[in-house]
């Protein structure tokens, strides 16, 4: 009977690693006390409309989490987070000049290549994002992580996006904020 509670366990345990896949890369990523930070634009590689915004508010909240008060968001106009609109790129790079502009020195960005409900019976939410941390006086990306996850038929999508991001946000080589309360 044990042996058979014990791999139960550890098909349950290993069916939910399966759902997650993160990896991240930081091999000189060493930030800069007291320097400025911005969001920068996250693209959008998926058909589900405002997904980089929905990812950019999440790891905004991520960042913030992490001890970073003030961070300067790219201006709205550089927006174009829509299917229809395949400047993404260009967008990127103007808001990265906007931010090197202000004297921002990092930047956080990233893609989304998923964020939907799998199509089926159950409709499983799954979200899969790149995030990189840009040194904008170089131009060079000091952190990036990778990831994605699906969730189970009664989770919302955004509760799996919150999960993932903060998993890879977990791998950031910045202390977390205390509460102080």
């Amino acid at each position: 009977m044990k042996l058979k509670t014990a791999f139960l366990l550890l098909t349950a345990a290993l069916s939910v690693a399966a759902c997650t896949t993160v990896s991240s890369v930081h091999p000189s990523a060493r930030f800069e006390p007291g320097a400025k930070w911005a969001l920068l634009p996250m693209v959008n590689q998926t058909d589900t409309p405002q997904a980089g915004l929905s990812a950019e508010a999440i790891a905004e909240h991520g960042l913030r989490l992490r001890g970073l008060r003030d961070i300067a968001r790219y201006p709205v106009v550089l927006s174009r987070d829509s299917l229809f609109e395949p400047s993404e790129r260009r967008v990127s790079e103007e808001a990265q000049k906007w931010a090197r502009e202000q004297g921002i020195r990092y930047g956080l960005t990233g893609v989304v290549q998923e964020w939907r409900y799998k199509v089926g019976i159950d409709g499983e939410p799954a979200v899969g994002v790149t995030l990189q941390v840009l040194d904008l006086s170089t131009g060079q990306i000091v952190w990036s992580a990778s990831g994605a996850k699906s969730g189970w038929s009664r989770e919302a999508l955004s509760g799996v996006a919150h999960k993932l991001l903060y998993q890879l946000m977990d791998t950031f080589p910045m202390q977390v904020a205390q509460d102080k309360r």
